[in-house]
């Protein structure tokens, strides 16, 4: 490995070596992909074929002048960097025409042609103000679709682990494109005309306009990017066209779904027996089948690719596809990753050579793609019969768990209008359909049946998104969400297992058990309108069934609406239409549940008939479970509107409280992203630099990490305007009173021992000493009470001055490796040492979110005046939460916080002590920066 970078005297903790760790697969604004990685030495001839396909105004626009070669000395500069004070990227794709070196089709990723640069070089390396000269250079084919942007994303990303807090640029007038892109980013820009030439000035630090522009970019392309899946129209089957094998099965059961519904989508079938050199020339054979094309025609172009073959077979087949204007590729069969470490290689170059042919993966061990989209119904998958139309958008990892919810589907009369199957999910998630769906007219409510949370954070932002518009449904696999089944390639994770309901709830998604619950919650949000409230009418068949009907409500966490009425199924029409009237009156409740069970009579449909009509009639929101009755039946419809029916009282009920709850969310306020002013009289711009180059001089290359002295802790909280108390360690009486001398009386005196610092009940703290011979006494006492109980030969202590007296509280913030940053809070003591009674949090976190933390812990009480005592100053504990969550989210190298204890008194909150541990950074999961899986 190469030696640590330096800049000055500071050794930096990054290497020059190759970061393979910058690369990345990218969707463009008509939703192809690309590849961006490092430029390397051997780009030199590729570099230049690029600047010589340029046009005359682009050189110009990038050079200052026309250029129509890049001479050799400064090829060799461009190609040449460190990764540290000079750096490159390039967007890749794969040569137009072979190198010498490949033949058209030959195995292997070939000769590849770069079509766009983004580089930085150092021009200022004072710590904390490290500034670098930025510029771009986009192909001329590609100016328009979005690359400038997202190449200024990964080099900005790339130059922040570096240190560097501002690009300048110098850009032409006429470049406004290029002004566009600085300008557009959503960071802090400044620019002016000088001599002609426009002086721009980025600041990297993240900011709420860049993020948002950066969130809203990645929702338009990867929309974008599944609707050219997702509306397909000729669709490409390769694999055996006979035989018993696994995949001889898979491709033929695509041809005989297929042929059962062919929707609107043209198959073209081609074996994989058959050698293939371009699929515009070369006749695909086999037999023609009803709704069947041919790839023969050179004119044909295809929309999607399904593959049933060997891995080898699938790449090659993916390498083919070049120049056919597919969008993407669904992969059934298995046998990648789940393999071991050969397979989990082809599934990269899988990854890697659709991306760069501009195409997504849907799999492997996909079950497919379908969508009831009218005049564009896509039938590419395993279902022999295709779920009916309707607003309900099912998505699903694995194919087992696809086969059993589309058979729920069906059972229930449900309606989908798009399901799809990632499978191992190696690229399409449900994060890019979650982004297609939320613009999608024809789907109003979202299920998600996942498996695994690969990107929880970016989970959490899109779904967080997306629920203020559409109910999102979820069921992950196994209680906790901690299972990882074969093939899926997921980080781990030492975050408690109730972080997994954190990140669904602070989502605001509808969390279910299984697929049986799924449905429950889909079918009343597909049918019926939000209820306005938690008042529930009750209507049931007899006293009994009311009464248990009654209780379930209220368990449910709603309110019945006065006492419920029988009604006898077997009752007059009039008898029926009065109740009936009476429950729907206007404002008589939110919301109805309606119960029929007949013990001896037949069943009748009278009930059923009157409801449906009143909830149409009214728009009340209902929910049925009537003996006979089960998904959307037609004795419960009037007109368009149909009433779920449910298999027992209790399905229905918690599938309205959990619509309920959901509604009620969707009508508060979330708050907004907490944003403390960091430092008084700095910058927050400043603050972090500060940070930083803090951080930078810290860090050391133990990957277990470096814990910061008390004095480093102090200048690093300081930067995020967190005052740790001041305090002295000691180990000597005499020491002890020095020390309280100099902080100031009355002290507190604390075995330095983390064991045994907060343990008053073994003598391990002293509170509210005044005077030198009481603290001698104590420090006596305590050093020998120490030397029993501690290994240690030679103890030290904590003299500390006294702090305002308050509820002792804990914050800690752990860097997680799937989750990020997670922030927990709790009030100290029993509650959480023994009871576990925390709360936690992803940032970024908004103020609603803080509030809910520290109201969330079973102990909130004490902090409110709990039996008489005075109230504590709760604002202030607020801003030290949101103050740790901001300092988490900015420092991936905060590899672990702890301060303990936290002061709370009636008024402010002091922070009595804190233990941090960084360590060098990992990437996160959902970086500043947008890319595909890679």
């Amino acid at each position: 490995m190469d030696e640590p970078a330096r800049v000055g005297s500071v050794r930096l903790p990054y290497s020059t070596e190759y970061p393979v760790e910058w690369e990345a697969d990218v969707v463009l604004r008509d939703g192809s992909t690309t590849h961006v990685r490092p430029i390397r030495p051997d780009d030199a001839d590729a570099l230049q074929r690029f600047h010589m396909t340029q046009s005359e105004r682009s050189t110009y626009l990038r050079f200052f002048a026309a250029l129509q070669r890049i001479p050799d000395r400064m090829l060799t500069q461009f190609v040449t960097v460190d990764h540290v004070r000079r750096a490159a990227l390039v967007a890749v794709r794969p040569a137009q025409e072979p190198g010498p070196d490949q033949a058209q089709g030959q195995d292997g990723p070939g000769r590849e042609d770069i079509v766009g640069v983004a580089r930085y070089d150092v021009t200022d390396d004072r710590p904390g103000r490290r500034t670098a000269e930025v510029a771009f250079n986009i192909a001329d084919a590609l100016q328009g679709q979005g690359l400038g942007s997202v190449l200024l994303e990964h080099i900005a990303a790339a130059a922040r682990e570096r240190g560097v807090h501002r690009f300048i640029a110098e850009v032409l007038p006429q470049n406004r494109a290029m002004l566009g892109v600085f300008r557009e980013a959503g960071y802090a820009v400044e620019q002016h005309l000088d001599d002609g030439v426009v002086s721009v000035s980025v600041d990297l630090d993240p900011t709420d306009r860049s993020r948002e522009v950066m969130a809203d970019r990645e929702h338009r392309t990867e929309a974008r990017s599944m609707q050219g899946l997702l509306s397909a129209k000729r669709v490409l089957l390769v694999g055996p066209a006979q035989g018993g094998t696994v995949d001889e099965l898979l491709a033929a059961r695509v041809r005989e779904a297929h042929a059962a519904d062919p929707g609107d989508t043209e198959l073209l079938v081609l074996g994989t027996e058959v050698t293939w050199a371009d699929l515009g020339q070369v006749g695909l054979g086999g037999e023609r089948a009803a709704g069947e094309g041919t790839a023969g025609d050179e004119t044909a172009e295809i929309d999607l690719a399904v593959i049933a073959a060997p891995p080898e077979e699938v790449l090659d087949a993916v390498r083919r596809l070049r120049g056919t204007g597919a969008r993407g590729v669904v992969v059934l069969s298995a046998g990648w990753a789940e393999a071991g470490p050969d397979g989990v290689a082809r599934r990269r170059e899988l990854l890697r050579t659709a991306h760069t042919e501009g195409m997504r993966v849907v799999g492997p061990a996909s079950y497919g793609l379908l969508t009831n989209v009218p005049g564009a119904r896509l039938r590419a998958s395993l279902a022999l019969t295709a779920p009916r139309p309707g607003r309900v958008g099912l998505f699903s990892q694995s194919a087992p768990a696809a086969v059993t919810a589309a058979a729920t589907v069906n059972r229930r009369g449900l309606g989908l209008s798009t399901m799809v199957s990632a499978g191992h999910r190696a690229d399409v998630s449900g994060n890019d359909v979650m982004q297609y769906w939320q613009d999608d007219p024809h789907t109003d409510v979202v299920c998600l049946y996942l498996e695994t949370l690969g990107n929880p954070r970016k989970f959490s932002r899109i779904a967080r998104r997306l629920a203020q518009v559409k109910p999102v449904i979820v069921v992950v696999a196994g209680r906790h969400g901690s299972v990882v089944p074969p093939g899926h390639a997921v980080r781990a994770t030492r975050a408690p297992r109730r972080m997994l309901d954190e990140v669904l709830r602070q989502s605001g998604v509808i969390r279910a058990e299984n697929t049986h619950q799924l449905m429950d919650v889909a079918q009343v949000l597909a049918h019926q309108p939000l209820p306005a409230g938690g008042r529930v009418g009750i209507l049931a068949s007899s006293p009994s069934l009311a009464a248990l009907v009654a209780d379930a409500v209220a368990a449910a966490g709603l309110t019945v609406v006065g006492p419920p009425e029988p009604l006898s199924a077997s009752a007059p029409d009039d008898e029926i239409a009065a109740a009936v009237d009476a429950l729907y009156a206007p404002g008589a409740c939110d919301a109805v549940v309606v119960v029929s069970v007949p013990v001896v009579l037949p069943r009748t449909d009278a009930i059923a008939r009157a409801v449906a009509q009143a909830a149409a009639r009214t728009g009340r929101t209902t929910v049925v479970s009537a003996l006979g009755l089960h998904g959307m039946p037609d004795e419960l419809a009037a007109g368009e509107i149909r009433i779920p029916a449910f298999s027992t009282p209790e399905d229905a009920v918690w599938a309205l409280g959990e619509v309920v709850r959901y509604a009620q969310w969707r009508t508060q306020n979330h708050g907004t992203p907490v944003r403390p002013a960091l430092r008084e009289g700095v910058s927050d711009g400043a603050a972090r630099a500060q940070a930083r180059t803090l951080v930078e001089s810290l860090l050391g290359q133990d990957p277990d990490g470096t814990v910061l002295d008390q004095a480093a802790a102090t200048e690093l909280l300081a930067c995020y305007g967190l005052a740790l108390w001041g305090s002295r360690t000691v180990r000597t009486p005499d020491d002890a009173v020095a020390a309280a001398e100099e902080l100031g009386w009355p002290v507190a005196l604390k075995i330095a021992a983390p064991a045994l610092r907060h343990r008053a009940d073994l003598g391990g703290v002293r509170l509210d000493i005044a005077d030198a011979e009481d603290l001698r006494e104590d420090a006596e006492r305590m050093l020998t009470a120490a030397s029993s109980l501690l290994p240690a030969p030679d103890p030290a202590l904590e003299v500390q001055a006294m702090a305002p007296t308050g509820v002792a509280c804990v914050v800690r913030s752990v860097e997680d490796e799937l989750f990020g940053p997670v922030v927990s809070f709790g009030v100290a003591g029993d509650a959480v040492d023994l009871l576990d009674d925390v709360t936690h949090g992803v940032p970024p976190l908004t103020d609603v979110d803080v509030s809910r933390m520290v109201r969330g812990v079973r102990a909130a009480p004490r902090l409110f005046g709990y039996q008489g005592a005075p109230a504590a100053d709760v604002d202030a504990l607020e801003d030290v939460l949101a103050r740790v969550s901001v300092m988490a989210e900015d420092l991936p190298e905060l590899a672990s916080l702890e301060l303990y204890p936290v002061a709370v008194a009636e008024r402010g909150a002091s922070v009595l002590h804190a233990t941090i541990r960084l360590r060098p950074a990992e990437r996160r999961t959902d970086a500043l920066r947008r890319a595909l899986p890679g």
